[in-house]
């Protein structure tokens, strides 16, 4: 039977707090809108903004008014004056953290698509997507599934907000590519029903934002730094360097994904969204570098360095998420915040005659607050 609509497309019911400051946040999205406290007595600088549980929550709480939503959260909320400027003292620290770890990329006298090729050249980070194509049992693949599900759940989506920033050949550029993302007008083929099918073929909860009380702070900076880029014009080309790096880095790792699962024995609907990427992004990689990225500097010449530290900084950032996963993988423990995923059927489909089962089957635990 399938799911109720407001499962599947969202909005999503508020996470659980991770701190003070997702608490106080969480407390009074719950209220109709209102001032927040002068000073909610927390600490909006801490050691490690990348990997601060709380930080990290309270920037997702507040970017997700501007997606879906959330479920029972008075739409007003979007635009409270106290709460904006909440957010805006949060990303502070976030967008300096992100700054220090992608540096100040140079752009290089051919230009910045060629900057771009340097950067995703040096990328020298773990090889998660090698490890899930070669070694990795159900379980782990299940938990990189629910990492991945708070981004492609509602893939292209941040991108989009680029789209009435930009003009002449950047924004046609972004137009091709986010066409394919949204399967061209046919929901059967917009890729985050693509990966709705994965989920369902794993055994998951396929429902809008399912998994986010479980994923870490950093599962959570990959998803914000897309929303920072996006919803802040003077980023704009970081936002595009952004995209050019996902698209210019994910052909192959896609292949090797959908290996993994025909090794693990699921079949072609579960595979379809990662095949489906190895060849849209072989296409959108000269795209987005190009047409997208190049267009963009030869329209506005400044935006040169923005566009390489968006790239820098997307592969910076999915260096610590892989290193997360196979860190905590090889240590013999879960990479989410508790193994909550619910352990999947005796058997998953298959494309022969022999049952998968999971190799370490996981207990369904009910996350806690501040883990």
């Amino acid at each position: 039977m399938p799911e109720p609509a407001d499962r599947r497309y969202g909005p999503a019911p508020l996470p659980l707090p991770r701190g003070p400051l997702s608490a106080a946040v969480t407390a009074a999205l719950r209220r109709a809108p209102d001032d927040l406290p002068a000073d909610l007595g927390v600490d909006l600088d801490p050691a490690d903004p990348l990997t601060d549980e709380d930080l990290q929550l309270t920037l997702f709480l507040c970017y997700e008014l501007h997606y879906r939503g959330w479920q029972g959260v008075d739409e007003g909320w979007e635009w409270q004056p106290t709460l904006l400027a909440l957010r805006a003292r949060a990303e502070r620290p976030f967008e300096a953290a992100l700054r220090r770890l992608a540096g100040v990329p140079a752009v290089p006298a051919e230009g910045v698509a060629a900057g771009l090729a340097e950067l995703v050249a040096a990328d020298d980070g773990p090889s998660l997507a090698a490890a899930l194509q070669r070694r990795a049992d159900l379980t782990q693949f299940r938990e990189f599934v629910a990492h991945r599900s708070i981004y492609h759940l509602r893939e292209a989506d941040p991108h989009s907000w680029a789209l009435p920033r930009l003009g002449g050949p950047a924004k046609a550029a972004l137009v091709e590519i986010q066409t394919d993302e949204y399967g061209n007008g046919r929901l059967d083929r917009m890729h985050a029903e693509l990966f709705r099918r994965t989920l369902d073929r794993l055994g998951m909860d396929t429902g809008y934002g399912a998994h986010l009380d479980v994923v870490p702070a950093v599962t959570l900076a990959t998803n914000n730094l897309m929303s920072l880029f996006g919803l802040h014009r003077r980023l704009r080309g970081a936002l595009l360097g952004h995209l050019a790096a996902f698209e210019m880095t994910s052909s192959l790792p896609n292949r090797r994904y959908g290996n993994g699962l025909r090794r693990l024995g699921l079949d072609e609907v579960a595979t379809r969204f990662y095949d489906e990427h190895v060849e849209a992004d072989a296409v959108h990689e000269q795209i987005a570098a190009h047409d997208l990225c190049g267009g963009l500097v030869r329209t506005e010449p400044a935006l040169a360095e923005d566009v390489l530290f968006g790239a820098a900084a997307a592969l910076a950032v999915d260096r610590l998420f892989a290193a997360h996963l196979l860190d905590s993988w090889a240590a013999g423990r879960s990479s989410l915040r508790s193994p909550a995923l619910p352990s999947p059927p005796p058997t998953v489909p298959l494309v022969g005659s022999t049952p998968v089962t999971t190799a370490v089957p996981v207990a369904p635990l009910a996350p806690t607050a501040f883990v």
